[in-house]
Order: C-alpha cells, then sequence, then structure tokens
C-alpha cells in the first residue's frame, strides 16, 4: 500500500509554517481521534495524521523527507533498498535480533529516587557516635490518591495515542533503508496511562512534597566527609517498587584543641620554659579525658610523644588510633628584674653567653628554647 504525501495527509501547502502544520494537526487529530470519531476507519487516518505530524514538524526529518519522500533513493542497489521490494534494515534487526530492542514496561515496579543529606556534626560526637533525627525534605506517596495521581473513585485510562505501550514507533525512511525509532509517548509520558480526572492533593503527580523526621545513628569513629547509608528512607517506589535509599554526608566541625587524621589525634601541648629545662609530670587533655603524661628534663619545643590507643576508634572496626603530643616551650615575653638577673647568671654559668655579648642574651635564650 503506497503513503499518501504527508503534506496531503495534513492538507497543507509544502511552504508551510511550522505553525500552520501544528495547527493543522491539531484540527485532524481531533478530527479522527478514536475516543471521538467512531468510524471504523477513523484510527487509521488518525495514525496517518500523526505520522505525518512527526515527520513535518521536526526540521531535520522533514528535510529528508522533501529529498527523498516515502523511497529510499539507493532502493534495488545490493538488495539494501527501503522499499516495497527491498530488505531494508528493519527487517534485519527483526530478523536476527527477535523483533527489535527490548522496552522497560512503563508499569512496572521501580526503586524509587535516591536522596543526599548533608549534617554537621561536632567533633566529639564524630569520635563516640550518638544517635539523633534528622529533618529532610522528601517526596512522599499521596495518601488521598494512594500514589495513583487520579481522584478517589476514578481510574486511569489506557493511552489511545500508544495503546497503552508507553512508547511511539516512528518510522524514517533514510539512503541506508527505512529506520524505526522508539520514543516515550509524549501524551502519557511513557506510563501508557491517561489521568482523564486528577488528585486535588498531588495534582496528578502521585506523591506530595512532606518534612519527614528519620532517626540517624551516627557511627563512632566517622570521618568527615564519610556517608552514611539509610535503607528504604528515599524516594517513593513507582507502581509498588520499593523506596529508594537516602545518603547521609557528615561534616565534622573544627576542634579547638584537637586536630585529626585518620584515626590519630594531634595536640599542641605548650609547656613553660622551665618544665622543659627541669623535667615534669603533668596532665594532658585526651578524647577520652585527661593522661598523665611525663615530661623529661631538657625536652625541645616540637619534641613529640604518643599516647597508644588514645586516638579515635576506627569506624570500620580495625583497632583505636593513637594521640600524638606536639611539645611547645612558651618563651617568657615579660620578665621582671630579678628574673632577667637569674638568666644572665643562668647564661654566664653555663659559658653559653660571653660577656661582651650579654645583650643579645635574650635572643640567643630564645633560640636555645626554641631548638634553633
Amino acid at each position: 500500500m503506497n503513503k499518501r504525501d504527508y503534506y496531503e495527509v495534513l492538507g497543507v501547502e509544502k511552504t508551510a509554517s511550522k505553525e500552520e502544520i501544528k495547527k493543522a494537526y491539531r484540527k485532524l487529530s481531533k478530527k479522527f481521534h478514536p475516543d471521538i470519531n467512531k468510524d471504523a476507519d477513523a484510527s487509521e487516518k488518525f495514525q496517518e495524521v500523526k505520522e505525518a505530524y512527526e515527520v513535518l514538524s521536526d526540521d531535520q526529518k522533514r528535510a529528508q523527507y522533501d529529498q527523498f519522500g516515502h523511497q529510499d533513493p539507493n532502493q534495488g542497489f545490493g538488495g539494501f533498498g527501503g522499499g516495497a521490494d527491498g530488505f531494508g534494515f528493519e527487517d534485519i534487526f527483526s530478523t536476527f535480533f527477535g523483533g527489535g530492542t527490548r522496552r522497560r514496561d512503563p508499569n512496572a515496579p521501580r526503586k524509587g529516587d535516591d536522596l543526599q543529606y548533608s549534617m554537621n556534626i561536632d567533633f566529639m560526637d564524630a569520635v563516640f557516635g550518638k544517635d539523633t533525627e534528622v529533618e529532610i525534605p522528601r517526596d512522599e506517596t499521596c495518601e488521598t490518591c494512594d500514589g495513583s495521581g487520579a481522584k478517589p473513585g476514578t481510574k486511569k485510562k489506557t493511552c489511545s495515542y500508544c495503546e497503552g505501550t508507553g512508547q511511539l514507533n516512528v518510522a524514517q525512511d533514510t539512503p541506508f533503508g527505512r529506520m524505526v525509532n522508539r520514543r516515550a509517548c509524549h501524551h502519557c509520558q511513557g506510563s501508557g496511562e491517561i489521568i482523564e480526572e486528577k488528585c486535588r492533593t498531588c495534582r496528578g503527580e502521585g506523591t506530595v512534597r512532606k518534612l519527614r523526621k528519620i532517626k540517624v545513628t551516627i557511627p563512632a569513629g566517622v570521618d568527615d566527609g564519610q556517608q552514611l547509608r539509610v535503607a528504604g528512607q528515599g524516594g517513593p517506589g513507582v507502581n509498588g517498587g520499593p523506596a529508594g535509599d537516602l545518603y547521609v554526608v557528615f561534616r565534622v566541625k573544627p576542634h579547638k584543641q584537637f586536630e585529626r587524621e585518620g584515626d590519630d589525634i594531634y595536640l599542641d601541648l605548650p609547656i613553660t620554659f622551665a618544665q622543659a629545662a627541669l623535667g615534669d609530670d603533668i596532665e594532658v587533655p585526651t578524647v577520652s579525658g585527661k593522661v598523665k603524661l611525663k615530661i623529661p628534663a631538657g625536652t625541645q619545643s616540637g619534641a613529640r610523644f604518643r599516647l597508644k590507643g588514645k586516638g579515635v576508634k576506627n569506624v570500620h572496626g580495625y583497632g583505636v588510633g593513637d594521640q600524638h603530643i606536639i611539645i611547645r616551650v612558651k618563651v617568657p615575653t615579660k620578665l621582671n628584674e630579678k628574673q632577667k638577673q637569674l638568666l644572665r647568671e643562668f647564661a654566664e654559668i653555663s659559658g653559653d653567653i660571653p660577656e661582651e655579648q650579654s645583650s643579645s642574651l635574650f635572643d640567643k635564650i630564645k633560640r636555645t628554647i626554641k631548638g634553633e
């Protein structure tokens, strides 16, 4: 059966503008729509009008149609023409692939969307963990229509454009043969169903946006940038499918004393010149409380001590980190006359400072304390 000229089908001139083509299509599609026109050939004419519009409304397809029409100019060459007697690419795919590519059922159950939420947490909550709640906005199944999108008491209707398949086949003649492309039906957005009376609560979407409180357990040892998966707390499933998941990304606030690298904790510990020179037993803070640390006599600024097992518990359960103490000797900045005299005597006894260079005494003492 020979196809009619697409311009003739729509009743427009070949010079017709896009707007004129669209206007003609709207008029004829309404006239021959199977739901309105009950004539025996209405469905066939409707499909003919739809096919003509899909070609002429697309600039590239229209240009190709204007040049080649319905027939391939290479028809008959090597037996791969796109005409009635040729063996086209569509036939090849049908022969070797069982009728074309597989189509996903638009009404099959599908998992809901995954959501992501950034949570700011305190340093110590990251170290020890905590049970808390987050409030997130998310789409949830509309309770009025039970997620159908249709007004209560009504039902969805099978889309007459795609006959419930959710897809439209667009035929196109090319120099390589007749090709058929599949695309989602724009009348039903690929669902295969039409909602004639929409739910007033969700306006046909089937979901509504709500704020939902969700319990979250912050794992002990979690670090900045790590995330936690909370199963089933994402977006609602589609067509009865399971809900998506919620991914909580942790943003750990800095601590005023401690710094963290992996599972280890670092602490700058200031001590006096006397403590560094004479030694001392002092208490130092750790994430789990104060512990005693022995400072040996003659400890230099920048010296490091390790407190084994006083760091952070590994979030995956692989042991506990250490705490590292970095000594910072405090250089006195305000000395009374007696303190200055004692330091001069100390320098003279130690022989570090010649008498004639006593003016630079304090600078050298500072360098000595700093370990320079």
